[in-house]
């Protein structure tokens, strides 16, 4: 079986990340949606909620799990989970250059995990968490914020607004 586990803090999960999880539900048997969560990091939501957000936008994949992890190694989780892939995503160049150091450091750690690189569409390589965090308060920043987020997370920034 191949197994693959593509994380980040997804706070909030964006249409970018379900644009790398539906190639991941693709190209792997098992797909595990892993939430990291860094101790020393602030989150605008709480992992309780980035869990239902992901859970809601991606339930419809069978072969796709969410599971959360903190403060540990992305690939030591990996291999925890019998993974043997991780899926990362590139959108810039300083991706590419944090992706490719890290790449050769898991391999050091774990040989037998290979790293699997994507490449979003031009329309959204820009978007990531923070860039839609940004955006939110100016007057109209809900039509703006809509066209880049999932339902369920456009509807918890709507109420966290109010």
């Amino acid at each position: 079986m191949r197994r693959a586990v593509y994380a980040g803090s997804f706070d909030p999960v964006t249409k970018g990340h379900l644009w790398m999880i539906e190639h991941g539900v693709g190209l792997f048997d098992e797909m595990i949606v892993a939430i990291g969560e860094n101790p020393d990091k602030r989150y605008t939501f709480s992992l309780a909620d980035r869990v239902a957000m992901l859970r809601e936008t991606t339930s419809h994949w069978s072969n796709l799990r969410v599971e959360t992890f903190e403060n540990r190694f992305l690939v030591d989780y990996a291999r925890e989970q019998g993974a043997q892939f991780i899926l990362r995503g590139i959108r810039e160049a300083a991706d590419y250059e944090f992706e490719r150091k890290m790449r050769y450091v898991n391999a050091d750690l774990a040989p037998h995990i290979d790293t699997i690189f994507l490449m979003p569409p031009r329309e959204i390589a820009e978007i990531s968490s923070t860039m839609v965090k940004g955006l939110v308060g100016p007057t109209g920043w809900e039509n703006v914020v809509k066209q880049y987020v999932p339902d369920p997370v456009f509807l918890r920034l709507l109420a966290g607004r109010r």
